[in-house]
């Protein structure tokens, strides 16, 4: 998988966005749970990536819920 882009996220639906969170949560889970059992990982870096794609979905969610509140778009 590569980086999630801004651009890239707002392009998708809320629904498909919400899904993409779940995978990543999963994911991230996966590879901590791997390397909590002394597991090798391909690609340390994988989980930085995944953390900061976590933080732009939620906060582009955050934005969503913001303007539906107060009406803006």
């Amino acid at each position: 998988m590569v980086k999630l882009r801004i651009k890239e996220i707002r392009k998708l639906k809320p629904d498909d966005q919400d899904k993409k969170l779940r995978e990543l949560k999963l994911e991230l889970l996966k590879e901590k749970g791997n390397i909590e059992m002394g597991g090798n990982i391909k690609n340390p870096g994988r989980i930085k990536v995944i953390r900061k794609d976590i933080a732009k979905l939620n906060t582009l969610k955050a934005e969503r819920l913001k303007s539906k509140t107060t009406g803006k778009k």
